[in-house]
């Protein structure tokens, strides 16, 4: 099969933002370098591409960093209503994205105005009343029990066997989910947002356990996220927090687990965080931050709606045209990878990536926090149990899911020097 690339031409369908040739958002190219593939995009297209998600389905990508802060920090002319869309018409009820753009949800994530800044705030206050040294050790907790099952071996797969376990576990703790829960919420989350043939089967294994949970806490409600969720003064139902939890679930989860696979993938592969390898722990935070400069966990986020006809880096983008946040692309815009390198590149803890959104659906500060807190600890208890892993394949030999929301890995299996179980929670 031959890899599409940014030139591929494509006949739009009907009603198609694109003047010409749209580049499909799927495929083997995000298999390998989808860096590449946004480069030659800036080339071809400038700064908002015409882009197609699988099943013809027409929006437009924005991967300029001056143009996405216009969009991100323009509510009310791009909007996060989604009853805006102009190809509701055309899409089936079994398209595999619908999980990810779904369509009059009562969540946080499509709410506007006023009606975003309350759930906002609600959800922000649920998240800041986790207890910062009870996270910690939840995570100390969890990654032990996850190491213990490997650590004998001297062999693992630190994405199936770790990155994409602990997040979960972590945060199920904190929602008030029982521990046992962790893994299957894990596969179904992953498969919900990778956007496959399991896709909708994902999201109904979480809905189910979102429900149950919800009721749980409603009738005897505990010190966890969900009960302050249920008990705010807001006074939201269990529908509304059902919803909230779906996208703090998949907001929390997946991208944290990217976050510390694509570091530990860089502290493997780059000569310059050896010391970090062997045990120290100094440049772990230079590794995270580099990450989400130029590896970012969340590529490209669904999305915004234009709720009028409009001009966007030179492109006439219609009413209810969907459009695409490139996050990943943006990060990687010249103007600012040369302005950032002319200052220090990544010292300093430069963090004017838009790895967590900007404006007002901005991922809340607590959860950047808490995401932080498991993607660290993640790596610091890894690095200390085990100070002498190393690869067991080249790295070019290193792949990833081909998904053009996420930039995860695949695997990244790793040898080391048996140890004997910790005792942790398993």
């Amino acid at each position: 099969m031959t890899t599409p690339s940014a030139s591929s031409a494509m006949s739009p369908p009907p009603g198609c933002p694109a003047h010409g040739s749209a580049v499909p958002l799927w495929g083997p190219q995000f298999l390998v370098e989808p860096a590449e593939l946004y480069r030659g995009m800036r080339r071809e297209h400038g700064a908002v591409v015409p882009v197609m998600l699988p099943g013809e389905v027409p929006a437009w990508l924005v991967i300029a960093y001056r143009e996405l802060h216009q969009v991100t920090g323009d509510p009310e002319l791009f909007s996060r209503d989604s009853e805006l869309w102009n190809q509701w018409d055309d899409i089936p009820a079994d398209w595999p994205l619908l999980p990810m753009i779904g369509r009059r949800q009562p969540s946080i994530l499509y709410t506007v105005g006023e009606a975003h800044q309350h759930r906002h705030a609600m959800v922000s206050e649920a998240l800041d009343g986790v207890d910062t040294i009870e996270l910690r050790r939840h995570c100390e907790r969890f990654a032990d029990g996850l190491i213990d099952r490997f650590c004998g071996t001297g062999e693992a797969d630190l994405i199936g066997d770790y990155a994409m376990l602990l997040p979960i576990m972590v945060l199920a703790r904190l929602y008030g989910f029982p521990d046992a829960e962790g893994p299957g919420l894990a596969k179904a989350l992953n498969d919900m947002i990778d956007g496959g043939a399991d896709a909708l089967k994902g999201q109904q294994h979480l809905v189910g356990s979102m429900q149950r949970l919800v009721a749980a806490k409603r009738a005897r409600p505990g010190a966890d996220v969900v009960s302050r969720m249920l008990t705010s003064e807001a006074g939201y139902s269990d529908e509304e927090i059902l919803q909230d939890l779906m996208v703090m679930s998949a907001a929390g989860h997946q991208p944290t687990a990217d976050w510390v696979g694509n570091s530990l993938r860089l502290m493997l592969v780059d000569d310059r965080f050896a010391a970090s390898m062997s045990g120290g722990r100094h440049s772990i935070a230079e590794a995270m931050n580099e990450v989400l400069w130029e590896d970012t966990p969340t590529q490209n986020v669904a999305g915004r709606w234009a709720s009028r006809d409009t001009q966007l880096g030179g492109r006439h983008v219609r009413r209810g045209d969907l459009v695409l946040l490139g996050l990943a692309g943006a990060n990687a815009d010249p103007q600012i990878h040369n302005d950032r390198s002319a200052h220090g590149g990544f010292t300093g803890g430069n963090s004017a990536f838009f790895s967590f959104g900007h404006g007002e659906h901005r991922c809340p500060f607590p959860a950047q926090e808490i995401a932080e807190t498991i993607a660290r600890t993640g790596i610091e208890v890894l690095l200390d149990r085990l100070p002498d892993i190393d690869l067991t394949v080249a790295a070019t030999e290193l792949t990833r899911r081909p998904s053009p929301w996420l930039r995860g890995m695949s695997a990244l299996p790793v040898h080391f020097t048996p140890t004997p179980a910790s005792g942790g929670v398993r």
